[in-house]
């Protein structure tokens, strides 16, 4: 092996060792996100390993929720990668890093005035990028100024020059010269100046050593000589070279989500759930994202190197939250000399009240600046007032309703913003018995007829008045699992129906009553599964060819209902202990989770959540009942 190969493979050990570190670190700093730190490095090692092997952008794209760590990460790791003083972050709505008008126009502009040098390797960040879309919702063009040269450097990394700034330069030269033929000589020569953003551009786009001030006195022979210069010179001068780029697009596709998150205010999902539903989301489904909002041509732009961000999980908001609750107890320390002790229930409860799966950690970290901020200065004036000294610990609790100082055997309460804890404890026991009752039945049913727990039951929920329950979805509905859908739905009425009678029943049902006929009139219109088979529905336009005669189809989707509901009350009434016994689990915790379910039923569950209908198991019978058969015929 000769000394340049040597030197060539020591040279990818180390910086393979330094991706390695730097992926370490970024571990330690950011909780939740270690398979999206490991794609992002396999992602940039070539660039990074091998820089000289580099002959287009490399585009690395993150998408996910508002919160999630996207921009950190980008940040963070050009700076552990030594790049930040050629790190570019553009934000695509157009008001990037205070730029002037003129400059934040392009993003060749705020290249050319950073570290970025032309046919180096630089990071260049470009966030907020669903801002930029140029498609309306009915896929007709926007209209989009700024930043149009992102997709020549998305494509190949090479920039025209701005010839319409050219061609302005060139129409102020020749007002000049109109001028000039009505002045005296010494008059004209004072007319016609580069102001400096002119004389900056001319110098970027036609490449010039020559300093900007003196630019700026050159008269307009000279740059109508630089001008005719430049026209003359090969097309291959012309282009600014970025092709060494590294480039990340980053940006919150809310059109991935729209089946997963209803709502941004939602404070009651469970962060696991909700993470274990947006770790399923695929490259196809950014795609048809970035299709609502792109032309074709310009997703293709951006490549297939697309990283998703998944909701975080509990654990990484935990620790976030016991991160937060040792730097305020360390910082207050430092202040005031007094040792904090964090209980177990202060942590809980800032989870309760800050965690809002759907928003990512902004709303966390803006909820511990509230709750320990102010608590834990109160808390140290409140045991400084009574006597305590430097060195002494003051023990701090929660309940709900507000923090509690603890110290030398006295306490304090202390009020705390837990106003999420609040709209969850349901105080009238009347409303609690009718929620329980309601959200067990959907939860039982839907037990017994899928053979599996629902992924969520509460009834103590902040978000609105109410309770829910949520499932795991499916690939596949068969008519069998459309049935035991609608089935599932009516159960939150026949369970009332049954312990209160139809007398007490309330109107909580109405969504429910509202899914459960939505998806019988799609059973019997429009998938085929009644009596007939071509698609009902109401039309005026001739050229959909549907049979519109969908009056003969509401007395079958009538009966459909009838059947289910009776069917949801007979699985009731027969399975009565374990509805009881989910009634008082709620009534008792607020929510029933699906570790809990098969302990308080006692029913035998824990079907996969991706298992279907035993599709292979029918074909392979159907295969031998077929082979078998010729040989039948022959005997």
């Amino acid at each position: 092996m000769s000394d340049s190969q040597h030197e060539l493979r020591d040279q990818l050990a180390q910086r393979n060792e330094q991706l390695q570190a730097i992926a370490a670190q970024l571990k330690a700093e950011l909780f939740g996100i270690d398979a999206i730190i490991d794609r992002v490095i396999d992602s940039v090692r070539a660039w990074y390993v091998l820089p000289e092997l580099v002959s287009r952008p490399v585009i690395v794209c993150l998408w996910g929720l508002t919160g999630t760590g996207k921009t950190q990460l980008v940040r963070r790791l050009a700076q552990l990668l030594g790049f930040y003083d050629r790190f570019v972050e553009v934000q695509m709505d157009g008001f990037s890093n205070g730029a002037g008008w003129r400059a934040a126009a392009s993003i060749s502009a705020m290249l050319a005035q950073s570290g970025v040098r032309e046919g180096e390797p630089g990071i260049l960040a470009l966030d907020e990028f669903q801002r930029f879309r140029t498609i309306d919702l009915k896929r007709n063009e926007l209209r989009v100024e700024r930043y149009q040269d992102v997709w020549a450097l998305l494509s190949d990394g090479r920039l025209p020059p701005a010839l319409s700034l050219l061609g302005d330069i060139e129409s102020s030269i020749a007002e000049a010269a109109f001028d000039a033929e009505r002045a005296d000589v010494d008059e004209a020569k004072l007319r016609f100046k580069l102001r400096s953003w002119e004389a900056k551009e001319l110098q970027r786009n036609l490449k010039l050593d020559e300093p900007l001030l003196e630019i700026m006195a050159w008269t307009p022979e000279q740059i109508q000589a630089r001008l005719q210069a430049f026209r003359e010179s090969g097309q291959a001068q012309w282009d600014t070279d970025y092709s060494r780029l590294l480039i990340f697009v980053c940006g919150n596709l809310d059109e991935m989500y729209e089946d997963l998150a209803t709502s941004v205010d939602d404070c009651d999902s469970d962060a696991d759930t909700f993470h274990a539903l947006t770790v399923k989301l695929s490259v196809i489904d950014v795609k048809q994202a970035l299709n609502k909002r792109f032309k074709p041509e310009q997703v293709a732009r951006l490549g297939n190197e697309h990283v998703i961000y998944p909701s975080l999980p509990r654990h990484a908001y935990e620790q976030l939250i016991e991160q937060g609750c040792l730097r305020y107890a360390r910082e207050t320390e430092g202040r005031c000399g007094l040792r904090f002790e964090l209980a177990a229930s202060v942590r809980e409860q800032i989870y309760a009240n800050a965690v809002f799966p759907a928003q990512g950690t902004r709303p966390l970290f803006s909820s511990l600046h509230a709750i320990l901020g102010a608590g834990l200065a109160k808390a140290a004036l409140w045991a400084l007032e009574r006597g305590a000294s430097p060195g002494d610990s003051v023990g701090l609790t929660a309940d709900g309703r507000s923090l509690i100082a603890h110290w030398r055997g006295q306490s304090q309460p202390i009020a705390a913003p837990f106003e999420i804890s609040r709209l969850r404890q349901r105080s009238n026991p009347d409303f609690r018995a009718l929620l329980a009752v309601h959200e067990a039945g959907h939860g039982l049913v839907h037990a017994l007829l899928f053979g599996r727990a629902p992924t969520e039951i509460k009834i103590h929920v902040a978000s609105f008045e109410g309770g829910y329950n949520a499932y795991t979805s499916r690939k596949v509905w068969s008519r069998g699992n459309l049935l035991d859908s609608i089935c599932t739905s009516l159960a939150g009425r026949a369970a009332e129906w049954l312990v209160f009678g139809p007398e007490l029943s309330s109107g909580g049902a109405e969504s429910d009553l509202r899914k459960a006929t939505e998806t019988a009139a799609r059973m019997l219109r429009h998938l085929g599964h009644g009596e007939r088979i071509g698609r009902i529905d109401v039309s005026a336009d001739s050229d959909e060819h549907l049979c519109t005669d969908v009056e003969t189809s509401n007395a079958p989707i009538e009966s459909l209902l009838q059947a289910e509901h009776a069917r949801a009350t007979r699985l009731l009434q027969t399975h009565r202990h374990a509805l009881l016994a989910l009634v008082d689990e709620l009534i008792a915790d607020g929510q029933v989770t699906p570790a809990r379910f098969a302990a308080v039923t006692g029913l035998a569950l824990g079907r996969p959540e991706d298992a279907l209908d035993p599709y292979a198991q029918r074909l392979a019978a159907f295969r031998l009942e077929n082979s078998a058969g010729p040989a039948l015929l022959r005997a």
